[in-house]
């Protein structure tokens, strides 16, 4: 299958907005909101909700720059840090959205079932779809890294993206989150 920076943005264009609506359905669902932050003390709720705005800069930087702003050729270009550009830079693009969007629209949803049910197989759910939507975070990021060394107009600000964006996927809720939460 042919992968076009037009079926990336089409992708993007309806999977990111279900994010948001999983978000919103799951929230109003909950009779406790509050649980969701789980073992998060609440003094550090004030330092966290500042990063899931910058989490969400760091998304659009990325999206608008390698969607929107560089050459359909640069994209297609893109590899990994470690290897050569053979022309698959959007089936790489495409696999690292794919990977961070579709776990996001499941995570409030497996952790309100967690919350509700206590199964003893839900929190390796919970944590495994924040790992995958992390190593799609990772995946943004190494093509940013590679885009960034072959001197890719816009690539600094790819990677700041997600760098951004991983503060919060990755350091805040795959790792402190899931610590902190009460399993």
């Amino acid at each position: 299958m042919e992968v076009s920076r037009e079926m990336i943005r089409t992708f993007t264009f309806i999977a990111g907005p279900l994010v948001l609506v999983s978000y919103g359905l799951a929230l109003s669902k909950m009779d406790d909101k509050a649980a969701l932050w789980g073992g998060i003390p609440s003094s550090w709720i004030t330092y966290i909700v500042p990063f899931m705005f910058l989490a969400a800069i760091g998304f659009l930087m990325y999206w608008w720059v390698a969607l929107f702003q560089i050459e359909v050729s640069v994209l297609e270009s893109l590899r990994w840090p470690w290897g050569e550009s053979d022309g698959k830079g959007a089936q790489r693009l495409l696999l690292a959205y794919a990977l961070f969007l579709i776990p996001s629209m499941f995570w409030i949803d497996s952790t309100r079932m967690h919350i509700n049910n206590d199964y003893a197989w839900t929190p390796f759910l919970v944590i495994g779809i924040l790992a995958l939507a992390s190593i799609g975070n990772i995946l943004f990021g190494l093509l940013a890294y590679g885009a960034w060394q072959d001197g890719v107009d816009g690539s600094g600000l790819m990677l700041l993206g997600s760098i951004f964006l991983g503060i919060q996927v990755i350091v805040n809720d795959l790792i402190v989150w899931s610590a902190k939460f009460p399993w």
